[in-house]
């Protein structure tokens, strides 16, 4: 547990004050005392657990139960309106944000989404059933995810239309330098402003 917890603590850079991290303090609380012994102990633990549960869910508006599966650096942005069914399964590197439902599509089917590593997921977005979503994927805010959602790809809209994920700008910038000419009498800086256009006068960097 604590070495779970220490791990939080680094994804969440130090800031013990985010109410993300306390509600995964109580996760992990909650998880660990699976293997208390003996069964009396555990008992005794258990109902610490379900006290401290009950308030974190009150106080930051979060309900993520220690049924859930949840892999490392896990990261809830913000708080408020976040309900994570206790059958979800999330990989590692995972971002949720406030107004986000990972949960079953309907009650007699008790099936949450398996989510993969590199996910994060926009606020206010739901991802709802028996479905998949696979690595380094994005679902937009306020998308309603009702479908897999494959590997590399980002889901957006109501219900969520799929399309392949476009690379971030490290990513792009990655390739220009893979694809810009070589020349040894230019520095990185001359070659990119050879390869790219001049901006005008009105365009502003994104």
């Amino acid at each position: 547990m604590y070495d779970n917890i220490r791990a939080d603590l680094r994804s969440y850079k130090g800031k013990w004050w985010e109410q993300g991290f306390w509600v995964m303090l109580v996760y992990r609380f909650g998880r660990w005392r699976y293997g208390v012994r003996p069964v009396l102990l555990r008992k005794a633990f258990s109902l610490i657990y379900k006290i401290a549960y009950k308030l974190i869910q009150i106080i930051t508006g979060i309900d993520l139960p220690c049924e859930a599966q949840v892999g490392r650096n896990f990261i809830i942005d913000h708080f408020g309106g976040i309900i994570v069914s206790g059958y979800a399964k999330f990989g590692d590197n995972c971002r949720i944000r406030n107004g986000v439902s990972v949960g079953l599509r309907r009650v007699e089917s008790p099936c949450a989404p398996v989510i993969g590593n590199n996910v994060d997921i926009g606020a206010g977005a739901k991802l709802l059933g028996d479905i998949t979503i696979g690595d380094n994927v994005l679902i937009g805010a306020n998308a309603v995810v009702i479908t897999d959602v494959p590997s590399n790809s980002m889901a957006m809209g109501v219900p969520a239309i799929i399309r392949p994920r476009e690379p971030d700008r490290n990513e792009r910038n990655n390739d220009a330098s893979h694809h810009a000419p070589h020349h040894p009498s230019l520095s990185v800086v001359a070659v990119a402003r050879k390869t790219l256009p001049e901006p005008g006068p009105m365009s502003r960097w994104p």
